[in-house]
Formats: C-alpha cells, structure tokens, sequence
C-alpha cells in the first residue's frame, strides 16, 4: 500500500466519532453542531429519521410522564449506543434574563446519563444568567476532545457563520415561496423537532401537501423579526423559543389562510403558549393538534381534510359577497 494511502486509513482510524441524536435541538442547531466537530476532524454520525424502532426504544426508556417529543429523543439516544465514541447531549438552561428555555432542555443531560449510563456523553451549558455562554461551552467541548484552541475558536465562528447564513437563506425562501403561490398557505406553529420529526409533524405536513395546500413554518421566519413581533401578543411570556414562535402569527397573519397548532402530549409550555394565542388571535381559522404515541393517522386526516375545507369555504363565502 502507498504511504499516502497507509496515513490516510490512519487518520481515519484516529478520528473521533461524535453521534448526534437526530431529535429536540438537532433541528436547530445542526448545521453548527456539523460544521463544528467536522472542522475539528471528527466524523458526525446522525441517527436516521424516526421510525418505529426508534419510537419503540424510546418509549421503553422513558417514564410516562414524559412528552412524546422526549420520548423520542430517548430511543435516538438507544439508537446511538455502541456506534459513537461520544454522543452529544447538551444542556440549555437561559440566554439571559426572562429568556429561558423549557427544564427538559436544563434536565436532559442528567436523564440520559443517567437511563444510559454506560454512554460517553458530550456536553456543553448555556447559562447567561450564571455567565456559562455558548461560546464557553464550545471551548470546553474543544478542550474535552484534545483539539487545540485556536482551532476550537476557528470551528466556533464558521459554525455559526453557517447555521446564520442556513437560517436566512430559508427564510427568505419561505418569504418568496409566500409571494409566488396562489394557493391556500397555512402557517405551522410547532417546535422544529415536532414539525420535521417522521412520527409527529411529517404526517400533518403530508396531508396538507395532498389537499394542495402550502405549509408555512413558523420556525423558518427570521427569529429576531418574530421574537419583536410575539410582544404584540404577550410581554410576559419568557420561553424563548415559544417567543419565536408565536411571533410568527402576527409576522405571517396577513399572509395567510389558517394556522394549524402542532404539540406533543403533554408539553407544559406549549399547552399554555397555545391556549395563549387560541385566545388572542381573531378572524383567521386555527386548529391545535395535540400528538402522542397511540395517534391514528386516519382519524388525523380527517381532520386535516375538514379544517382545509372549512378555510376553503370561507374564501368562497367571501369572494361571493365581493362579487355580490
């Protein structure tokens, strides 16, 4: 064999392998997470979609109490056992004051570590109010892998440079997509790991497709344009990525034809933060769709058919008496 070659199947036997659980933060963070540990020479194995191993596994690991999206994510932690020389598990308690994030995100780290514990687990805190920056964390996860620094910094910076640039880049699409169809639009207010999970959100989102309907996400709008708009809604309200959610609503309303309300039984934030904007938002159809793990998908569709139809009557109801 060529020396060349020799080195080459070397480095590849010393790279480290970092498994990520394609759940929860996944979906938010993943272009970062990648370009991160890639620069850093590690190769990044990512679970497969949920399916029904998946969802198996996690049921069996979690305590009933738990919502469905945890679920979850708990049988993509089953799923990476033996396959990954350090599985990322991070933990995200505030980005500042009134800007915290749900406790399952403070919690999860010790959960899995403690249903797994033979697991080699990689992490890193967010906690602006205990000054534990993001930035911090990542140094450490750096440190912890034996990368050197500057190159820690260097993978850092491009990895958020990426996940800006991945962010804008669909939300100007989304922007463009609302301008150029004609048909009906039905704006999705869901966490992103709900809306492009197989078992949750894919079902809802397939359905509409078929009725010729176009989804429009609520977590691809830019975050700093919806995080102003939630406090149209409420100025109470401290979940931070519930903020960039409901602030959709009245950064979409005028665009759209209904909105459709996406949970996992039984989310504390979400119950409130949808019962919230129930409340709030008048004059446009909304329908609050609550998953868990016995949900039928035809008794799903069906009521995906009948809000469709009840939006489609009224655009025809108002048309009539435009043209009477």
């Amino acid at each position: 064999m060529p020396e060349n070659a020799k080195k080459e199947v070397m480095n590849l036997h010393d790279q480290i392998t970092i498994g990520i659980p394609r759940a929860f933060l996944y979906f938010k963070y993943q272009h970062l997470w990648q370009t991160f540990f890639q620069e850093l020479n590690c190769q990044v194995l990512i679970s497969p979609e949920t399916n029904k191993e998946i969802l198996k596994d996690g049921l069996e690991h979690s305590i009933d109490e738990s919502c469905l999206s945890a679920k979850i994510f708990m049988g993509h932690l089953s799923y990476l056992r033996g396959k990954a020389d350090y599985i990322l598990v991070p933990r995200l308690v505030s980005f500042g004051k009134d800007e915290e994030v749900c406790t399952k995100f403070n919690a999860l780290y010790d959960i899995a570590r403690n249903t797994f514990p033979d697991l080699n687990l990689l992490t890193y805190n967010v906690d602006q109010i205990k000054h534990e920056s993001e930035l911090k964390g990542f140094l450490k996860m750096g440190r912890e892998l034996g990368k050197n620094p500057w190159q820690v910094l260097r993978a850092y910076r491009k990895g958020k440079r990426i996940q800006r640039e991945k962010e804008l880049e669909l939300a100007e699409k989304q922007d463009r997509l609302i301008q150029a169809s004609e048909k009906e639009k039905i704006l999705i207010i869901s966490h992103d790991y709900n809306t492009y999970d197989k078992a949750v959100g894919y079902p809802i989102i397939k359905h509409l497709e078929a009725l010729g309907v176009v989804p429009i996400y609520g977590d691809a709008a830019d975050k700093k344009k919806t995080v102003q708009k939630a406090q149209l809604l409420t100025d109470t309200l401290y979940w931070t990525f519930s903020k960039e959610l409901i602030g959709a609503i009245p950064y979409y309303q005028n665009k759209i034809d209904g909105i459709i309300f996406i949970s996992t039984f039984p989310c504390g934030p979400d119950s409130l933060v949808n019962e919230l904007a129930l409340r709030k938002i008048k004059g446009i159809p909304m329908a609050n769709i609550v998953v868990d793990e016995l949900q039928g998908e035809a008794g799903l569709q069906t009521r995906i058919e009948s809000f469709v139809d009840i939006i489609r009557e009224r655009k025809k109801a108002r048309r009539e008496g435009q043209v009477g």
